[in-house]
């Protein structure tokens, strides 16, 4: 089946090899586990990224390996997208203390600080005061980071969106704002809840840049992404990109998506961006389909080896789980 073509570009084929392998990697990890929670593996809410890989993958490419990241509650694809190991991210799924959180976590609060992910996030929006505030730390630190916040388009109406962007905008504080549009805000669409045309267009208040795109082309993603954080790292402060994408399933494990139009569904599977992706690396870069069936191959087995991981590994005890939570025992008054 024929797909809409990526943005010619000058991107090295190693490095769209690269964003294949990554972005495949999260659409596996995706599926498998969601196999995982309908066995009763992973337990609580589940909201899989399948559909929206691109922008994960375009937006952590262009960035440095110390930049920081902060994530929503759909943000299983910007912790791998960032380089986290899926052994730690399932076992994290699972409850493990082998996990990134030493299963405290769950599915929507991975964190990895060390390496620059500093967390999904349960509340929509919740995670923008935290990118704001890594911003303002790297350039009090004056260390040239910058700070990546991906944000739903649910998040786009709530408080903590002006008063965080609004606070970077007029300190020109290192970050971008990425809004990852796919249209609905659970089963509410976007055009019952703003009243503009685009989410970008919310950049005109605070006299910062704000473009939309198309958020299913790797390559254009990257770009634009690069321009921006080149843009916030070399002084000039904070820019929103909007991201328009489409998930392939409901938004949790547990809903159907009924709410949406079949057509406009079968329509958003013409724009997949892994298959835009491998067609892009076929037509421009000679690659064959049997190399992305070799790649595909290893990421089959590397999820193996994790889901393996994941159900070899402890789970915390009572003292473990509990271990650094502070005591808010009472005595009881007679």
């Amino acid at each position: 089946m024929a797909t809409t073509p990526l943005t010619k570009s000058k991107i090295a084929k190693s490095k769209l090899l690269q964003m294949y392998r990554r972005m495949a990697l999260i659409r596996r990890f995706e599926e498998e586990s969601i196999k995982l929670y309908r066995l009763d593996k992973i337990r609580g809410y589940f909201h899989p990224y399948i559909g929206q890989e691109a922008i994960a993958v375009g937006s952590c490419g262009a960035a440095r390996d110390d930049d920081y990241i902060v994530s929503t509650h759909r943000g299983h694809g910007h912790c791998i997208a960032k380089g986290a190991d899926v052994k730690l991210m399932l076992a994290e799924l699972y409850g493990r203390k082998t996990g990134y959180c030493l299963g405290r976590g769950g599915s929507m609060h991975i964190a990895n600080v060390a390496e620059g992910n500093l967390g999904a996030n349960g509340i929509v929006g919740g995670g923008m005061s935290l990118a704001v505030g890594a911003a303002l730390g790297s350039l009090l630190k004056e260390d040239g980071k910058v700070a990546i916040n991906f944000i739903s388009d649910g998040g786009v109406s709530i408080g903590i969106f002006h008063e965080a962007i609004n606070l970077a905008a007029i300190w020109k504080l290192p970050v971008v704002f990425v809004i990852e549009n796919n249209f609905y805000a659970v089963s509410t669409p976007i055009s019952q809840s703003v009243s503009i045309e685009t989410l970008a267009r919310r950049a005109d208040a605070y006299n910062i840049p704000g473009t939309c795109i198309d958020g299913n082309d790797v390559i254009l993603v990257h770009e634009e992404m690069s321009k921006a954080i080149d843009r916030a790292r070399s002084g000039d402060g904070p820019s929103i990109i909007e991201m328009q994408t489409y998930r392939h399933t409901g938004h949790h494990c547990n809903d159907p998506g009924k709410y949406r139009d079949p057509k406009v569904v079968e329509a958003w599977m013409g724009k997949d961006p892994i298959t835009r992706l491998a067609q892009h690396l076929g037509a421009e870069h000679g690659v064959a389909e049997g190399d992305l069936t070799a790649i595909r191959d290893e990421i089959k087995q590397e999820i193996k080896d994790a889901i393996q991981f994941a159900e070899d590994s402890p789970s915390p005890s009572v003292d473990e789980f509990l271990a650094g939570i502070p005591d808010y025992s009472f005595e009881q008054n007679d």
